[in-house]
């Protein structure tokens, strides 16, 4: 008893007498990490911006940090992670588009007596980063016997909406190969190339030139030869109303001339267009014009006529890849419409209807998402951050082997992000989706921690006050911050 006293007496001394912070408790990490965040949010140019921030681990199932999560915002490009997730769930990995060329008329010694017909489905692809061009084309037409085709190139879109813009695409986005349209029928990412060359002196007309086969896309010349020594400043226009594109701006004299990558308009008309020139210079003579479907007075039924070609496409596996790392428009607007499935319908409507209906299989409410396009490009696309983050959870593939992980951009290393997070604990270890519009920045996708814990995140800032420079510099912090978190 004696000794017990004497034990508890010294520990009171102990206790009594002891610095406070001998018991100093080791803060938690998790408020810490919050803590750090909130910090990083009171950065210069961003204080006034609304944000949409979500981070959930993904081993224990639990949220790290929300701010606003559960807030509509724009999202720009990360809205591609919703309509991959959705044609991935309809369709599969697996799936391929189907292009399919009709001659009207029989070959009579080698020559079709007839039209060239060509059906798209919306593959997105040919002649593009996830395609092949017309080479196997030429070849399977020479096979089947054909030396002319003594007819039109049509091309036949009737299996989608008519290309138009998605509803509230920015009229000056149009021009640029961000906002070309996408159809039924599409080549080369319905990108096109208009080579300017300055006059002799300041104040002369440039002169504007095409390649051939896009001779049918009307141009405005509105751009002028600056004064010597100024910089070359040069965009196109596809101003509301009219049907040719605006070159416009200056470009001093002496100067290189400057190619610029435009928009197609008719992806339909540029498709008939650039086949019909191929299979010119293949060996293929084509009496014919090329010409959409649409535009035709009478229409030639291909239905019953002789089938002389089908081109599938790369897998959507393939196609996913430059999709989300070079976060490709019309890639994205074609997923969109894979979400009604197989055999669905491929109007634009009927691919929001589709997801809509997805979402209770994947645990969203109704009223979980309001977008009206596949690639984010329109600001009334609205999304949660705590949406985006239950999509990414649903996607994960801890291993990183499926094309959903090794399609989105790494870090330090590839694709939009192959310049940020450079000498962070995030290079080679952040994969993710990117958003950029003005006065928008986004970014979702997944990190592991210092001590290696798997987190999907979303960050969103819409509005902010400063440069975009500032917005994106405050949302890598928060993701190296994510990387450096340990429990």
């Amino acid at each position: 008893m004696v000794r017990g006293t004497a034990q508890a007496l010294a520990l009171f001394i102990f206790l009594a007498t002891a610095p406070a912070s001998t018991f100093a408790q080791t803060p938690d990490p998790i408020r810490q990490l919050q803590s750090d965040i909130e910090t990083l949010l009171q950065g210069p140019g961003i204080t006034r911006g609304t944000w949409g921030i979500a981070v959930r681990s993904l081993s224990r199932n639990e949220p790290l940090y929300e701010l606003n999560p559960r807030a509509f915002l724009v999202p720009a490009s990360i809205a591609k992670i919703v309509s991959v997730a959705a044609a991935v769930d309809a369709v599969g990995w697996d799936y391929t588009f189907e292009t399919v060329v009709r001659g009207t008329g029989p070959v009579v010694d080698g020559v079709l007596k007839g039209d060239l017909v060509v059906i798209g489905s919306g593959d997105p692809a040919i002649g593009g980063r996830a395609g092949d061009d017309f080479t196997s084309w030429v070849a399977a037409l020479k096979q089947a016997g054909i030396r002319r085709i003594d007819g039109r190139v049509i091309g036949d879109d009737n299996s989608f909406e008519d290309p138009r813009p998605g509803a509230m695409w920015a009229w000056d986005d149009l021009g640029y190969t961000s906002g070309a349209l996408f159809g039924a029928l599409n080549f080369a990412e319905n990108r096109m190339a208009v080579t300017v060359t300055p006059g002799r002196a300041e104040g002369q007309p440039v002169s504007l030139a095409v390649e051939s086969s896009a001779a049918n896309r009307p141009l405005a010349n509105r751009a002028a030869t600056g004064a010597p020594g100024s910089r070359a400043l040069l965009w196109p226009e596809q101003r509301p109303g009219e049907a040719a594109l605006t070159i416009a701006g200056s470009i001093p004299p002496g100067t290189p001339a400057v190619r610029l990558s435009v928009s197609v308009g008719n992806p339909t008309v540029w498709f008939a267009s650039v086949l019909r020139s191929r299979l010119q210079r293949d060996g293929i003579d084509v009496t014919g014009e090329a010409w959409d479907i649409d535009d035709l007075p009478a229409a030639p039924d291909a239905s019953d006529g002789q089938l002389l070609f089908t081109h599938r496409s790369r897998p959507l596996r393939e196609i996913a890849q430059p999709l989300l790392k070079d976060s490709i428009n019309i890639y994205a607007e074609a997923a969109l419409r894979l979400s009604t499935g197989v055999a669905g319908g491929r109007t634009n409507d009927d691919a929001l209807e589709a997801i809509r209906m997805r979402l209770p299989a994947w645990g969203l409410a109704a009223d979980a998402l309001q977008v009206v396009d596949g690639s984010g490009l329109s600001r009334r696309d609205a999304l949660a951050a705590e949406t985006i983050v239950a999509v990414l959870q649903r996607m994960y593939d801890p291993t990183g082997a499926s094309p959903w992980m090794s399609g989105l951009p790494i870090a330090g290393r590839d694709g939009t992000l192959d310049t940020r997070f450079t000498g962070t604990a995030a290079e080679g270890n952040l994969v993710g989706k990117t958003g950029t519009m003005s006065n928008i920045r986004s970014l979702a996708g997944y990190v592991r921690t210092r001590d290696g814990e798997p987190l999907a995140f979303t960050i969103m800032v819409n509005n902010f006050e400063g440069t975009g420079a500032q917005a994106q510099a405050a949302i890598d912090a928060i993701a190296v911050r994510l990387a450096e978190f340990a429990r």
